[in-house]
């Protein structure tokens, strides 16, 4: 079910199965959590099409959808996504270096290392600036507005 709602070809089928046995743990401790686990891995046998583990990925896919809306699916689903993505190796499968704080931040560690982005292209405005006339204030469109603006000016627009 992990699986299926959280496909990820690249992770390891050991991170999955921390993951569920993190679930299965945390249902131990709460009978109401043991309960929606237990009964809701039960019901997902009992709807037509079939057992679950014999569906391909479409139809497993629909019918997670079909049950989403229940206590068991929200609790697999938010502890999945608390367990699952903090596994070092997933870290490593998804290309996640971790946390920076011990290691002095992002700044000095690739805070711009965008190399996995095209060039940005970069070009000069070469055409014709023209002036706009907004309200007592004359701007040249295409060229930095800048503190050419007189006092008067100012204090109108200040009004």
């Amino acid at each position: 079910m992990i699986r299926v709602a959280f496909p990820h070809a690249q992770l390891p089928d050991t991170a999955y199965e921390k993951t569920a046995d993190a679930l299965i743990a945390l249902a131990e401790k709460s009978p109401r959590h043991f309960l929606a686990l237990s009964s809701g891995l039960a019901s997902l046998d009992t709807l037509p099409a079939g057992a679950f583990l014999d569906l391909n990925a479409m139809d497993a896919t629909a019918r997670l959808r079909a049950i989403e809306h229940t206590e068991f699916f929200a609790f697999v689903r938010a502890n999945t996504v608390l367990t699952l993505y903090n596994l070092p190796e997933v870290w490593e499968a998804l290309g996640y270096e971790g946390a920076s704080f011990d290691k002095g931040g992002y700044l000095t560690r690739g805070f711009n290392d965008l190399d996995w982005l095209p060039e940005p292209r970069i070009e000069e405005y070469t055409g014709e600036l023209n002036h706009v006339e907004i309200g007592p204030l004359t701007r040249q469109v295409g060229a930095a507005s800048g503190p050419a603006e007189s006092a008067s000016t100012r204090d109108e627009v200040t009004k």
